[in-house]
């Protein structure tokens, strides 16, 4: 049984935020049931830890045959380990696979550096100009994907593992005001936050946020 790993005490307080998610939510969908490893920060900077992710990140993964980290490795892995969520067909196959790549290159970045204007930047006077620049940004990359979306259902097809990189990657402008803005991309969330699996995903990492509450 694969062994992801997680935060202990994640930053985004159980908001599914964190990237392990979407590694639970592909395990998931492929009724592959999975241990958790929760590590804290420091546990996270020891030589153990730094051999399964040279990064000092999560999440990791582990099976009985391949050890790996960065979400998206990971994702694509147990999509085609289970030969599920990539559609059949080498044409469609390739696209889903450059939709996961578009989601965790081209769409992600801006949105990650909000974050850090948003977090680290709240004491320079150029905050403001910063947000202005990276929310341009961002629109214009939500503009093209919601006009490449139009009014179908998934990027490709049927839902695959370049639905959970795209809604995983996007949720996090969530309460910005800015994805808001895009009506098909809300009900695209919203299509994916209602299936079965995102919920027993969202529902397990939401648990260690809750046990971390609890006296």
């Amino acid at each position: 049984m694969p062994t992801i790993t997680a935060f202990a005490a994640s930053p985004d307080k159980g908001a599914g935020l964190a990237r392990d998610m979407r590694v639970r939510w592909v395990l998931e969908e492929a009724g592959q049931p999975y241990d958790v490893r929760l590590v804290t920060f420091e546990e996270m900077k020891q030589p153990e830890y730094l051999a399964l992710h040279p990064f000092a990140q999560i999440p990791a993964y582990e099976d009985e045959d391949v050890s790996l980290f960065e979400s998206g490795a990971i994702v694509l892995h147990v999509a085609e380990r289970h030969h599920c969520l990539l559609p059949e067909g080498e044409a469609a196959h390739a696209r889903a696979i450059s939709w996961m790549f578009a989601a965790l290159n081209t769409v992600e970045p801006p949105i990650v550096e909000r974050d850090n204007v948003r977090f680290f930047e709240a004491d320079r006077s150029g905050q403001a100009d910063r947000f202005a620049l990276v929310d341009e940004r961002i629109r214009t990359r939500l503009h093209q994907l919601a006009a490449a979306l139009g009014d179908a259902e998934w990027l490709v097809g049927n839902f695959s593992a370049a639905d959970i990189l795209m809604v995983h990657a996007i949720r996090r402008l969530e309460g910005s005001g800015i994805l808001e803005e895009y009506q098909v991309l809300m009900d695209y969330i919203a299509r994916a936050q209602a299936r079965p699996a995102y919920q027993r995903a969202f529902s397990a990492q939401y648990e260690v946020f809750q046990n971390l509450k609890s006296p």
